[in-house]
C-alpha cells in the first residue's frame, strides 16, 4: 500500500486497472434522504448522510436573509465546502499519482453571489462567479503543478457537476 500525500495512491492505481476492464467497477449511486423540520428556532433542514464508513447527520439552515435563522451552514456552505474539499481532494491525489511530494496544500474559496432570482426578481443567475486558489508547497517545478492543477480542473467531480450541464429530476409526491 503506498501513501504519498494522504493519499492511497496503491488503491487508486488498482480501482483505475479493475475500471480498464469494467467500467461500472467505478460507478457508484449516492443517496440522501432528509426532512424540513417545521419547528421555530430549530435548523430547517436534517439529513443522514451515509458513507463509507458509516453515517452522520447534518443540518442546514438558511440565512436570515433567506428566511432562515442563520444557526447552521446553508445549502450553499455545504455547496461549496463539497467543491472545495473534492477539487483539493483531485489535486493531492493526481499530484500523488504523478510522484509529487507536497509539503503543504491549502484552498480557499470565494464566491459572488446574486440572490435577486431567489426573490423573483431577476433571471440572473445566483452564482456569478466563483473563485478558488490553491496554494502549495512543493519541490516540484512549477511548470509540474500546473500540470497537476489543469489535471485536477478536468477530473474533479465537483467541477464537473458545477460546469458542465447534468440531468436533474424532480418530482412531487403528494400524501
Amino acid at each position: 500500500m503506498t501513501i504519498l500525500n494522504n493519499v492511497n495512491v496503491g488503491m487508486l492505481e488498482q480501482v483505475a486497472r479493475e475500471a480498464k476492464a469494467d467500467k461500472s467497477k467505478v460507478k457508484r449511486t449516492q443517496k440522501i434522504q432528509g426532512e424540513w423540520l417545521l419547528e421555530e428556532g430549530q435548523p430547517q433542514f436534517r439529513a443522514e448522510v451515509s458513507f463509507e464508513g458509516g453515517k452522520i447527520v447534518m443540518e442546514a439552515d438558511q440565512p436570515k436573509n433567506l428566511g432562515g435563522g442563520g444557526t447552521r451552514p446553508g445549502p450553499l456552505h455545504y455547496c461549496f465546502f463539497g467543491l472545495v474539499s473534492c477539487y483539493t481532494a483531485t489535486f493531492a491525489a493526481v499530484a500523488s499519482q504523478m510522484g509529487i511530494s507536497l509539503r503543504k496544500l491549502t484552498a480557499r474559496l470565494e464566491g459572488s453571489l446574486n440572490f435577486s432570482r431567489v426573490f423573483g426578481l431577476s433571471k440572473e443567475p445566483v452564482m456569478e462567479e466563483i473563485r478558488i486558489l490553491l496554494q502549495v508547497e512543493s519541490d516540484a517545478p512549477r511548470e509540474k503543478l500546473e500540470e497537476v492543477e489543469k489535471l485536477a480542473y478536468e477530473r474533479c467531480p465537483a467541477v464537473f457537476a458545477l460546469t458542465e450541464k447534468v440531468r436533474l429530476s424532480t418530482a412531487l409526491e403528494v400524501k
